[in-house]
């Protein structure tokens, strides 16, 4: 968990760094947060500040503008104190059990469709990793959404390929394990201790049922919206884990 180490003005310009970030991708400037955030500060205060934000490691500097990117750090903060998760509505909780549900008697079939439903609700890839490592995914075109793949388009045959590998997501899993929590965000090269996935960012949770388990959870960049998809996955891995308990998986 990390500790806050920011002024109030500082989180402030922060949360909207973050935000506007997330909206476009795009590298954010003190004058952009002048113009159209209310934070009450001028240009060079804010600018003051954002130095302050980088020299504590929560913003980087872009290399195609003088504006600043938000850091893993800065999402972990985010993420742990100053997001506001969107609740799953009863429509959106029903039409996902009802996607899954006559899968339910058999454990594989379960698996696959529920990373397909996922993967179309959040517009992410989705990946289930069961415990004896049989791996499912679905929507990993969707990774071509973000503009910071096609940027490094020399990355990604390494990228997709990783995504094919169990022992990828088997690794990913070892370190959830380890923090023995429920549900794990991984950002980036912070997390995964390679520079390749510099840009990627995923949320996994755990399923749990009578003879088996694992993780189900999706994939993207830093900047996807946590917000709405930390209730889904949390939503799917809870129902997951009901099904699986009343079929005696």
């Amino acid at each position: 968990m990390i500790e806050i180490d920011l002024t109030q003005r500082q989180l402030d310009i922060l949360r909207k760094i973050i935000e506007e970030y997330t909206n476009t991708g795009l590298p954010v400037g003190s004058e952009l947060l002048e113009k159209k955030y209310k934070i009450g500060a001028s240009p060079a205060t804010i600018r003051n500040e954002m130095v302050v934000l980088a020299k504590k490691g929560y913003l980087s500097k872009s290399y195609f503008s003088s504006g600043r990117i938000p850091t893993a750090k800065a999402y972990r903060l985010y993420i742990q104190h100053m997001m506001e998760p969107s609740d799953l509505s009863t429509a959106e909780a029903v039409g996902l059990k009802n996607s899954i549900w006559d899968d339910r008697k058999e454990f594989h079939r379960l698996l696959q469709n529920s990373t397909r439903v996922l993967a179309l609700k959040t517009k992410l890839l989705c990946v289930a990793l069961s415990r004896e490592g049989d791996l499912y995914y679905s929507g990993i075109a969707n990774i071509l959404n973000f503009q910071e793949f096609l940027e490094e388009e020399e990355k990604l045959p390494a990228i997709f390929s990783k995504f094919e590998d169990d022992m990828f997501w088997t690794h990913i899993i070892k370190r959830i394990e380890k923090l023995q929590e429920d549900l794990m965000v991984f950002l980036g090269e912070d997390d995964l201790q390679d520079p390749t996935f510099e840009n990627l960012a995923g949320v996994m949770a755990e399923f749990q049922g009578r003879l088996t388990s694992g993780y189900i959870g999706v994939v993207g960049t830093k900047r996807i919206y946590y917000d709405e998809v930390i209730p889904k996955v949390k939503y799917m891995s809870s129902l997951l884990s009901e099904i699986l308990v009343n079929e005696g998986y």
